[in-house]
């Protein structure tokens, strides 16, 4: 019963504004956000989420606890990774359900790890815009379900899934990103048992482990807002999108039962997607990496991912962990893990047939 009453309350705060638009939006402080009006997208579909401006708190540089020390998480719980050099740490979904974003310092990178858990998409943006830090915290605004970050040095709005701001000074910026890898907690603690992982000491209290959205991301007809909806997979199959200026091509787990290595071509780009039922990435090589010839070799324990002809091996980042092109990188595109739904919404989308 208190499980119901917090899956009820959660939808009907949100359920109650979805028909406001962001003209009747306000802060937390009741007062227009101090914006200017021009937005990129069409902003009759830019609706009030219901928590306000920073009402869902993002975090900043969290607490973590080694892999091999969590007692929280669950075999087949989800956990978005980000490797820079020797630091690899992992974010939960069951965090990120109560917080969105996590905005991160691991070495010399600024990172925001932005995730909205009503369109399932993860993805890591760059903090540093124009030359100065910022962080990124929740409007509170969505469109097209899915989360509308705004940085705090501007107020700009910014769209995740099109990855620029929509709104502000910086209206038309594109965001730098950021490889993330998502798989579940099983795969990533056998590949990652000393990375860190942030922990539930966050200074909220949040039932964690249980979803502020009840069954929604596996209930592919329960939805919050309204959304366009495309019928060629189910609206919450979680798929792997490369976006390509309006268009996306998406990848399904189905696609690697019987191989493990996909070469594909998407508008004039040359991919290298390879996945098995835990995880699926996405490679762009460029340059001389377009003439090595890769093996997949994941064995479920190390993080290496591929071989190549010349004897290198590749972790699931696309770094050269051993061979002559040791310390080189594979080129990755705009690619991110979502529910299916939220992919035609933004873009004309293909599906990937082999």
């Amino acid at each position: 019963m208190k499980n119901w009453i917090l899956i009820l309350t959660s939808i009907g705060l949100l359920a109650s504004c979805s028909s406001s638009s962001v003209s009747e939006t306000t802060d937390d402080e009741g007062t227009t956000p101090p914006v200017n009006s021009q937005w990129s997208i069409p902003v009759s579909q830019v609706l009030d989420g219901g928590p306000g401006r920073d009402g869902i708190p993002a975090l900043e540089n969290p607490n973590f606890t080694q892999a091999s020390s969590i007692d929280f998480l669950k075999d087949d719980d989800l956990i978005i990774g980000f490797k820079n050099g020797d630091d690899v740490r992992g974010y939960p979904h069951i965090i990120l359900d109560w917080h969105e974003i996590i905005n991160d310092n691991i070495g010399d990178e600024s990172l925001a790890i932005t995730y909205c858990p009503l369109t399932g998409t993860g993805i890591g943006w760059g903090r540093i815009i124009d030359g100065k830090e910022t962080t990124f915290g929740v409007s509170g605004l969505l469109y097209n379900t899915n989360l509308i970050p705004f940085d705090r040095e501007t107020l700009s709005n910014w769209s995740q899934i099109l990855n620029e701001s929509v709104n502000g000074d910086l209206l038309g910026t594109k965001a730098s990103l950021s490889m993330l890898v998502e798989m579940d907690w099983k795969t990533w603690k056998q590949m990652y048992p000393d990375s860190q992982v942030a922990n539930l000491q966050t200074g909220f209290s949040r039932t964690y482990g249980t979803s502020p959205y009840g069954n929604y991301s596996t209930d592919n007809d329960f939805f919050l807002f309204p959304v366009s909806k495309d019928g060629r997979l189910p609206s919450k199959e979680r798929v792997l999108a490369i976006t390509n200026d309006a268009g996306a091509k998406v990848y399904r787990f189905g696609d690697f039962e019987a191989q493990n290595l996909i070469l594909d071509t998407y508008r004039g780009g040359d991919y290298l997607i390879v996945g098995n039922q835990d995880f699926m990435v996405a490679f762009e090589p460029d340059g001389e990496h377009k003439t090595l010839e890769f093996t997949y070799v994941f064995d479920g324990e190390s993080d290496i991912l591929l071989e190549d002809n010349e004897g290198n091996e590749w972790d699931i980042f696309g770094n050269a962990f051993s061979g002559p092109r040791q310390g080189q990188r594979l080129n990755t595109p705009a690619a991110f893990m979502a529910y299916w739904f939220s992919i035609p919404a933004f873009y004309q989308t293909a599906v990937y047939n082999n």
